[in-house]
Parts: structure tokens; sequence; C-alpha cells
């Protein structure tokens, strides 16, 4: 495997100085992914020959004087996507043969932003794991050590940009699945403001692809450098033209800061319902001695800070309540059961889950109720702070485990094992409130796997935590391929 892949934006200099043609960026990225994919299984749906059909247009469209912001950069798209004339899936074997006619509108950005789309990648069942496979396309294996998830539900798109497979890639994001496959495999990857980017066309099959926002969900941009998530972010950022877009123009205020020095940023490596482990505790160390030696104003504690143990409670419960939707009745009625069982005393993240599943409209009116009142503390804490420093998942990425139910499901933390999906507690930071975060590479564990940590940002300010993982690029390097 190849030990030096370039950025969008190297690639798009190289396209406008006439060193190389999209045409054989396009060929060159094919050539890879029929290399080496077999043994990471990362594009699930080809489609080359439309892709090579694009790369020549972009070289037409460049000879002609147009300059597109990613004209002829070969990308690859998350199959939960709409494609027209390609399956969307979501991994789920009853919608193996759904085919959409029209492209997401995430999609036709990206084409019209002159991107050139190689294929689709996988995704967990219905997209709701950590982990990347399905009956339909296999699983997904990390680059750096095949025998380990590369993460879900965007570790396709993840790992196939740390293999080399395009420049660029585009995922959602529920619980951490933009961040957590970034974290896996050493990538980058910003999960946007909740609503900052339209998300129609990335719908659950066989539905419509209706220009509706699904509470918590965003859509974003995943890079081998921090300048090209910011450069993939201004393609994605704006409403849906058929809803707010007839309205409104989105224009978002600069970064805070442009020097690390100037940075206030506040420090976790601990959260009160999980451990953290060693390796991950570590990179994130890493990240504060920068910033300490940058010059920024760094503190580990706050009293501004919302209650961690209730956003967890808080973030679980709603997550979880979007999870049962579809159930039969009398499954629904067997966790009411359950549910009714539950001791009042009892607020672990098992009964919080469990509570969630069977949610009232009252119940998520009171809870929705306290969301405000974490986002205005949120509010509170950025006229202090500028990021918050953070981990993503507890570990780095942990050996594949198909164990079909997930609540059996253990992680490893240094040697002692606790509940599968408590390790979304860190995701759900950012995503209960709606703030951005930026997965940003933080070195490397003992074993050699890849690190990172997140940077949450103030809301709709994006550009701030986005511009404090250039400077942390700078300060401690960021992508490298596997060996």
């Amino acid at each position: 495997m190849d030990s030096i892949f370039p950025t969008a934006e190297q690639l798009t200099a190289a396209l406008r100085a006439g060193e190389v043609t999209s045409a054989e960026l396009t060929d060159e990225a094919i050539a890879r992914i029929e290399r080496d994919d077999d043994a990471i299984n990362t594009i699930c749906v080809p489609d080359f020959d439309r892709a090579r059909a694009a790369a020549r247009g972009a070289d037409r469209a460049r000879a002609r004087g147009e300059d597109r912001p990613l004209l002829g950069i070969p990308v690859t798209v998350k199959e939960s996507y709409d494609i027209a004339g390609l399956p969307t899936t979501w991994g789920l074997p009853p919608h193996r043969n759904h085919v959409p006619a029209e492209d997401a509108v995430q999609v036709s950005r990206l084409k019209a932003a002159g991107a050139v789309v190689l294929g689709k990648t996988n995704v967990p069942v219905g997209l709701q794991d950590v982990q990347t496979f399905n009956e339909i396309y296999g699983t997904t294996n990390n680059p750096w050590d095949h025998r380990r998830t590369s993460g879900g539900s965007s570790g396709g798109s993840a790992a196939a940009l740390a293999s080399g497979f395009g420049a660029l890639s585009i995922g959602s994001d529920l619980a951490g699945s933009l961040r957590t496959p970034a974290h896996f495999c050493g990538i980058y990857a910003h999960k946007p403001t909740l609503g900052l980017a339209a998300s129609r066309g990335m719908v659950l099959p066989p539905g419509p692809a209706l220009p509706a926002e699904h509470d918590f969900a965003v859509v974003g941009p995943m890079a081998r450098s921090a300048r090209d998530l910011t450069l993939l972010l201004d393609v994605m950022a704006g409403p849906d033209p058929l809803t707010l877009g007839v309205a409104y123009h989105l224009t978002l205020p600069p970064a805070r800061h442009e020097r690390l020095r100037d940075f206030r940023v506040l420090v976790l490596d601990e959260h009160p319902l999980i451990p953290t482990g060693s390796a991950v505790r570590a990179g994130v160390r890493r990240v504060a001695d920068a910033l300490v030696d940058g010059g920024a104003r760094v503190e580990w504690d706050s009293p501004l800070l919302p209650d961690l143990t209730e956003a967890a409670v808080l973030y679980t419960k709603f997550l979880f309540s979007g999870s049962v939707a579809r159930f039969p009745v009398e499954a629904y009625e067997q966790l009411q059961a359950r549910a009714g069982r539950l001791s009042a005393d009892d607020q672990s993240l098992d009964a919080a889950r469990l509570r969630g599943m069977v949610f009232s409209h009252r119940d998520w009116i009171e809870a929705n109720s306290f969301r405000e009142l974490h986002r205005h503390g949120w509010r509170q804490f950025f006229a202090e702070f500028d990021a918050v420093v953070c981990p993503i998942t507890p570990t780095p990425a942990f050996p594949h485990d198909h164990e079909p139910d997930l609540m059996k499901r253990r992680i490893d933390i240094d040697g002692v094992e606790y509940p599968y999906f408590d390790q979304l507690v860190w995701a759900g930071l950012a995503t209960m409130p709606g703030l951005p975060a930026t997965a940003v590479p933080a070195g490397r564990s003992p074993e050699g796997l890849p690190v990172g940590v997140q940077l949450i940002g103030p809301m709709f300010e994006d550009r701030t935590p986005l511009r404090l993982a250039e400077l942390l690029e700078q300060k401690i390097g960021g992508f490298q391929a596997p060996k």
C-alpha cells in the first residue's frame, strides 16, 4: 500500500497547474481500489464507468476555463445516500434491489462542485452499529489491522480514505458515525451543527426522499486533512432548497481565532459513567500539551460545563427512543413491561436505554426541556471558552464482534468489560445539544492503532473547531497512511 496519499487541496493545485488530469487521478484511484480493496472491503457499490466519464467531463470543463471547488477530484459517498441508478440498501437485505431515481441533495452538491464519484462505501445494518458489516456487502476491515473494525456507521468511508480510495468522502452522524470511524482509522471528520447541512436523500429505504430533518442526525465531510474538511463543508453546508433555502442563505461566522495562542480550551479525559482507556487518554494529553506549548489557555475543569452524567442519560434516552419505532406491537409491549419493572432509583445507562425505548410523547417533551437547558448552559460555557477537547470513544479500534444481540456485546477498556453502548457517551456530548465537533488524529496506541480526539465548538460556529484542527495538524501532524 502507498505511504503517501495527496489531499484534495494538493490535487486541486496539481490540476490547476496542468500537472495531472482528472482522468489520470480517477484511473489511479480505481486501480488502487481494484488492487487493495479485496482485503479491506470499503467500496461496496463501485461506479467506475460513470466516474471515468465524469472525469473526462471535468477535464473538458477545466480546458474551457471552469474552476469549481472540487472540479475533477475523485470522491466516495456513504452507501446510505441516494445516487440515481445505484442501490441504496442501508445494509438491509429486504432492500437490496432498491434503486433511487434521483441523487441525494448532497450528492447533487458534490457533482455541481465538480467532484468525480467513484462509488458508495459500506455501512452497518440500518446504520445502527459502531462497526461496519451487513449480509449484503460483508465486513469492512480496519486498514491498520484487518482483525479490527473500521468503526460505524461511516466505517466504509473512513477506511476508504485511509486506504487512498479517493480524496474525500461524505458520511453521516447520529451516535458518532462520522467521528468514531475517523478516530479508528486515523483520518479527519466533522460533525456539523445540527441543521447546518441538508440531508434530503439520506433516507431509510424505501422511503421517499423528503426534505425532513431528523433529530440528532447530521451529514458531514470526511477527509485526510483539516483544510480539506473545511473545503468539503463549504460545498455541503446550506439549507434544503425545497424548504428553508427558499428564504435563507447561509453565512457561517469566521473562526474565533487564527492563532493557537488565542484559543481558550477546556480539556476532558474522564467521564463519570465510563473510564477512558490509557491509549485514548494519552492522545488527549498529547493534544493538550500541544495547546499549552502553542500558548493556548488550557483548563481541565470548569463550573460552566453542563453536567456530563445528566447529558449522557438524556442523550441515551433520545437515541434509543427512535430505535423501536418500527418494532412489532408485541415486542414494544414487552419492552414496556420491562421498563415498568425498573426501580426509580436505577439511573444507569442500561435503564436509560430501556426507558428511552418506551418514551411517551409526554416523556419526550420533558426530556426536550432539559435538552434546551443544556443548550443554554453550552451558550454560557462558550462565552468563556472556544472549544472542548475530549475523547470520541474510550478505546482505539476493537476486534470485530458480530454477536447479533448488541445488548450482549461488551467493550474492553484496559482489561475490564463494559456494556457495548456505554462507549457512546462521548459522542453524545456534542450530539445531544447539536454542537459541531471535529475529529482529528492524535497519535497511535502502543499497538500502533490510530487514536483521535474531538474538538467541540459553539453552535453554528463550525469554523472555530475546524480552524483549531488545522492549527493542531500543523503542530502535531495529521493523517499517516497505514503501513
